[in-house]
């Protein structure tokens, strides 16, 4: 599963704002801020993990979840990717209407 259909998910997004706002938490602590059973909330970070959006560390028997930098920097880069897409296609449509308003004015004369 790639990122984005990891974060489709409303309680991954609650994760992932939990992770980012505490640094790093274990999966017992993450759980403890949701109404589900630990095991739903373990297979929540293993999509997140999978999709890279958490990295997962092993302490002993805890395992510690941060944000994945690099997941979601592919994330960002592919969303700059689209906006410089659309900026470039806007800007085109801007274009062809002042040629269309300059050539109507013209008309007019």
């Amino acid at each position: 599963m790639n990122a984005f259909a990891a974060l489709a998910d409303e309680t991954r997004r609650d994760i992932v704002r939990l992770v980012v706002k505490n640094g790093e938490l274990t999966s017992t602590e993450i759980s403890q801020n949701f109404q589900m059973s630990p095991p739903a909330i373990s297979q929540h970070l293993k999509v997140l993990k999978d999709a890279n959006v958490l990295l997962m560390k092993k302490d002993a028997q805890k395992r510690i979840y941060s944000l994945n930098q690099t997941g979601l920097k592919d994330m960002e880069d592919w969303i700059l990717d689209i906006k410089n897409l659309w900026t470039k296609r806007l800007d085109k449509l801007d274009r062809y209407v002042l040629k269309l308003k300059m050539e109507r004015t013209n008309d007019k004369k």
